[in-house]
């Protein structure tokens, strides 16, 4: 067993395996293919299932596509090289189909950037379920968005699972949304089909190491300033609303809904508390000064991207166990990591 000072995340992963206890006796003898293993939600997947590996766990090795190993091996040499996971390297939609059975399929390749999305987030999800089909996988774990919903009314706090939709985004955002929508219809359709049996995580906004820090999140964003000891910046006037949920709690709602949730019946992933973008950056900041670029306009609503995590509370036991303040701490412990993106 690995001294768990080799890995400045062993209380994050200690975490994990404490609140997942039953998913890996599930998942003794299971074998998991999964995209998307090397961006955020991946790197968590293959940290936990590693961890887990180690402490007895799971008895085969996790296959992760990647686009570049070698890139990888850069951000994270002890997963590369680690013996619970093993490397398909190349394009989701060019690789072969596997030869190898897989009882599990994972779904969480993730590119937060709009421009990055419509037909290849349909096209990509498509392949990810041929994938599934052809190695006579059971379950299958779609990694969607909150982004389904549209724009989430002013005077909804929340926004539940069954909420028939806001106002239709535009431009990049409204593409976005859409390719997750039909992403979602596909798993449907392959669940009818074929009897694969999809579980939807519709996720929010997170915190925690591996998050990119030079892309549009404004938590990555602030904590890359409190790191290099800069001025935390909000670009807008600081007053729209959303919620952070730390990373090795995502894993563990990630995990448990893999495992047990109901066939294409989606759970909203993420942190119930709501907070401003004005009063994240000052939870970041700690003696930092944070400038804000804009007033707030008199009369205007601000905009909300908050979920209701009730029916993942009530159905599948899961919710929110780091509070915010301590998810940036932890974040800010492991800072080797939360510095590198690709």
């Amino acid at each position: 067993m690995r001294s768990p000072f080799m890995n400045p995340l062993a209380p994050d992963l200690d975490h994990i395996l404490a609140h997942t206890s039953g998913v890996w006796d599930a998942m003794r003898d299971a074998r998991v293919f999964v995209t998307g293993g090397t961006g955020f939600f991946g790197c968590w997947l293959l940290e936990s299932w590693a961890w887990a590996w180690e402490q007895g766990g799971p008895r085969y090795p996790m296959t992760a596509l990647t686009r570049s190993l070698a890139a990888f091996r850069r951000k994270a040499p002890h997963l590369a090289a680690h013996p619970a996971i093993r490397w398909v390297e190349g394009d989701l939609l060019a690789i072969r189909m596997p030869q190898a059975p897989y009882t599990h399929v994972i779904h969480a390749a993730f590119d937060g950037r709009p421009e990055h999305c419509g037909l290849s987030i349909v096209e990509g999800t498509r392949r990810a379920l041929d994938i599934a089909v052809s190695s006579g996988a059971r379950r299958f774990l779609l990694t969607s968005s909150g982004a389904v919903y549209g724009a989430q009314p002013s005077h909804l706090a929340r926004i539940p699972e069954n909420w028939g939709g806001g106002a239709a985004q535009t431009g990049l955002k409204g593409i976005y949304a859409a390719g997750k929508r039909t992403a979602e219809a596909l798993c449907a359709k392959y669940g009818r089909k074929y009897g694969l049996e999809c579980a939807i995580a519709r996720c929010f906004a997170f915190v925690g190491p591996y998050l990119p820090l030079d892309a549009h999140f404004a938590a990555g964003n602030f904590l890359r300033d409190r790191i290099a000891g800069h001025t935390l910046r909000v670009n807008g006037d600081g007053t729209a609303v959303r919620s952070y949920l730390h990373a090795a709690d995502l894993a563990i709602w990630l995990w448990h809904l893999l495992v047990a949730a109901p066939p294409n019946r989606p759970y909203n992933v993420g942190s119930e508390r709501a907070v401003s973008i004005a009063e994240l950056a000052e939870c970041v900041a700690g003696d930092l000064r944070v400038e804000i670029a804009e007033r707030p306009v008199p009369g205007r609503l601000p905009d909300r991207y908050v979920p209701s995590c009730e029916r993942a509370r009530n159905e599948l036991g899961l919710r929110e166990l780091i509070p915010l303040e301590e998810a940036i701490e932890r974040t800010l412990r492991s800072d080797s990591l939360v510095t590198t993106t690709g």
